[in-house]
């Protein structure tokens, strides 16, 4: 299919004689009659736009009329179910709490996809989950930042047997660091439904640990937990 280029009438032939028709049958015969609605015009455009269908060819046999009704009509097909929503296609990869992350949101999939790449596809009102052209979940889409929405189906049984930064893992490290980066971890942990919901919080604190030194690290640490700033719990 070719698109039409602007400004180009010949490009759209047939669209531009049939413009040209409605506005000789209907614009030019009501163009001295005034109307007080939009209910009444419409009216009034509703009865010119059946005598124009009706009206004989003057080159073949029929009408408009009747050739929707020997052509169009039968191919017609009812209207869908639900309304048509545009959809937004990306890329995600799960985490090792088995949620991906999609407009500050996380969304969970079964925990055997950790660490692999998955398509998402975004509507108004979903958000679904693929991978390998397969969907493997379906959420609600959520709207408030930073919440975990999490199907109960995609834990695992056993979730030390399947990943390899356990709870014990995380605060076995934190303590090497020092007593409060243990208990700032210890308290992130504490504060989800699920201990895994707190990996990504926990992750990005080790990756810091990667990049400064032990004691800036626990600092920081010590001062987040002055000041208040992890929750004991979230609801």
């Amino acid at each position: 299919m070719l698109p039409a280029r602007p400004r180009k009438p010949r490009d759209k032939a047939k669209v531009e004689v049939g413009v040209q028709i409605a506005q000789r049958w209907i614009v030019a015969a009501l163009r001295h009659r005034k109307f007080f609605s939009v209910q009444e015009l419409n009216r009034a455009i509703g009865e010119l736009l059946e005598k124009l269908n009706q009206r004989p060819f003057q080159k073949r046999e029929g009408s408009r009329r009747s050739l929707f009704v020997e052509v169009d009509q039968p191919a017609l097909r009812p209207l869908p179910d639900e309304r048509f929503d545009l959809s937004v296609w990306s890329q995600a990869t799960v985490n090792i709490d088995y949620h991906i992350q999609f407009e500050r949101s996380f969304y969970s999939v079964p925990y055997q996809l950790t660490r692999q790449t998955v398509e998402v596809r975004a509507t108004p009102t979903t958000l679904e989950i693929f991978h390998q052209g397969q969907r493997v979940a379906s959420h609600v889409r959520v709207r408030k930042p930073y919440t975990a929405v999490t199907n109960s189906e995609h834990r695992p049984a056993s979730h030390r047997a399947h990943l390899d930064w356990p709870p014990s893992r995380m605060i076995g490290w934190a303590r090497t660091v020092g007593p409060h980066a243990a208990e700032m971890v210890e308290k992130i942990l504490a504060s989800f439904p699920h201990p895994e919901m707190g990996y990504r919080s926990c992750l990005g604190i080790i990756r810091l640990g990667q990049r400064y030194p032990a004691a800036r690290v626990e600092a920081a640490a010590e001062r987040a937990l002055l000041g208040g700033t992890i929750p004991d719990r979230i609801p």
